[in-house]
Protein backbone atom coordinates (compact mmCIF):
# COMPACT_ATOMS: atom_id res chain seq x y z
CA UNK A 1 0.00 0.00 0.00
CA UNK A 2 1.17 3.50 -0.81
CA UNK A 3 0.11 6.72 0.95
CA UNK A 4 0.04 9.95 -1.10
CA UNK A 5 -0.87 13.46 0.05
CA UNK A 6 -1.80 16.51 -2.03
CA UNK A 7 -2.98 20.08 -1.37
CA UNK A 8 -5.03 22.31 -3.68
CA UNK A 9 -6.46 25.84 -3.40
CA UNK A 10 -10.18 26.05 -2.61
CA UNK A 11 -13.00 28.36 -1.54
CA UNK A 12 -14.82 28.47 1.81
CA UNK A 13 -15.28 25.15 3.64
CA UNK A 14 -17.82 22.63 2.43
CA UNK A 15 -20.98 22.49 4.50
CA UNK A 16 -21.32 18.75 4.96
CA UNK A 17 -19.88 15.30 4.42
CA UNK A 18 -20.09 12.88 1.50
CA UNK A 19 -19.21 9.30 0.59
CA UNK A 20 -18.97 8.02 -2.98
CA UNK A 21 -18.03 4.55 -4.13
CA UNK A 22 -16.87 1.45 -2.34
CA UNK A 23 -13.47 -0.16 -2.02
CA UNK A 24 -13.45 -3.37 -3.99
CA UNK A 25 -11.86 -4.97 -7.00
CA UNK A 26 -10.92 -2.17 -9.38
CA UNK A 27 -12.80 0.58 -7.55
CA UNK A 28 -12.34 3.15 -4.83
CA UNK A 29 -14.16 5.19 -2.24
CA UNK A 30 -14.02 8.93 -1.72
CA UNK A 31 -14.81 10.36 1.71
CA UNK A 32 -15.15 14.15 1.88
CA UNK A 33 -15.68 16.51 4.82
CA UNK A 34 -15.22 20.23 5.41
CA UNK A 35 -11.63 21.42 5.30
CA UNK A 36 -9.76 24.57 6.31
CA UNK A 37 -10.84 27.67 4.37
CA UNK A 38 -8.89 28.10 1.17
CA UNK A 39 -7.44 24.59 1.06
CA UNK A 40 -8.46 21.14 -0.13
CA UNK A 41 -6.28 18.31 1.12
CA UNK A 42 -6.32 14.86 -0.45
CA UNK A 43 -4.98 11.73 1.20
CA UNK A 44 -4.78 8.70 -1.09
CA UNK A 45 -4.22 5.15 0.12
CA UNK A 46 -3.69 2.93 -2.91
CA UNK A 47 -2.83 -0.68 -3.58
CA UNK A 48 -0.91 0.38 -6.72
CA UNK A 49 2.57 1.68 -5.91
CA UNK A 50 4.61 4.08 -8.03
CA UNK A 51 1.67 6.02 -9.47
CA UNK A 52 2.11 9.30 -7.57
CA UNK A 53 2.59 11.40 -10.73
CA UNK A 54 -0.55 9.92 -12.29
CA UNK A 55 -2.55 10.64 -9.13
CA UNK A 56 -1.23 14.20 -9.05
CA UNK A 57 -2.19 14.77 -12.70
CA UNK A 58 -5.70 13.35 -12.29
CA UNK A 59 -6.38 15.23 -9.06
CA UNK A 60 -5.02 18.49 -10.49
CA UNK A 61 -7.27 18.15 -13.52
CA UNK A 62 -10.38 17.44 -11.42
CA UNK A 63 -9.81 19.78 -8.47
CA UNK A 64 -8.34 22.75 -10.34
CA UNK A 65 -10.96 22.84 -13.12
CA UNK A 66 -13.51 24.85 -11.13
CA UNK A 67 -13.30 26.58 -7.75
CA UNK A 68 -14.58 24.09 -5.18
CA UNK A 69 -15.41 24.22 -1.46
CA UNK A 70 -12.51 23.62 0.93
CA UNK A 71 -12.58 19.93 1.67
CA UNK A 72 -10.58 17.21 3.37
CA UNK A 73 -10.72 14.21 1.03
CA UNK A 74 -9.71 10.67 1.83
CA UNK A 75 -9.44 8.25 -1.08
CA UNK A 76 -9.09 4.52 -0.58
CA UNK A 77 -8.13 2.93 -3.90
CA UNK A 78 -8.03 -0.65 -5.08
CA UNK A 79 -6.71 -0.10 -8.60
CA UNK A 80 -9.35 2.23 -10.07
CA UNK A 81 -8.80 3.84 -13.47
CA UNK A 82 -8.42 7.64 -13.76
CA UNK A 83 -11.97 7.83 -15.18
CA UNK A 84 -13.40 6.15 -12.09
CA UNK A 85 -11.33 8.43 -9.84
CA UNK A 86 -12.78 11.51 -11.54
CA UNK A 87 -16.33 10.14 -11.42
CA UNK A 88 -16.16 9.32 -7.70
CA UNK A 89 -14.70 12.73 -6.79
CA UNK A 90 -17.38 14.47 -8.83
CA UNK A 91 -20.07 12.34 -7.16
CA UNK A 92 -18.77 13.34 -3.73
CA UNK A 93 -18.77 17.06 -4.63
CA UNK A 94 -22.24 16.74 -6.14
CA UNK A 95 -23.44 15.33 -2.83
CA UNK A 96 -21.65 18.11 -0.90
CA UNK A 97 -23.00 20.95 -3.02
CA UNK A 98 -26.31 19.45 -4.10
CA UNK A 99 -25.62 20.09 -7.79
CA UNK A 100 -23.63 18.72 -10.72
CA UNK A 101 -20.36 20.33 -11.79
CA UNK A 102 -19.45 20.93 -15.38
CA UNK A 103 -16.68 18.56 -16.49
Amino acid sequence: MEQLNFTFPALDPASGRALAGVVGSGDLEVLAEPGAAGTTTVSVTTSVTGMGRVWEAVLTRVLAATPLPATKIEINDFGATPGVVRMRIEQAFEELTGSEREA
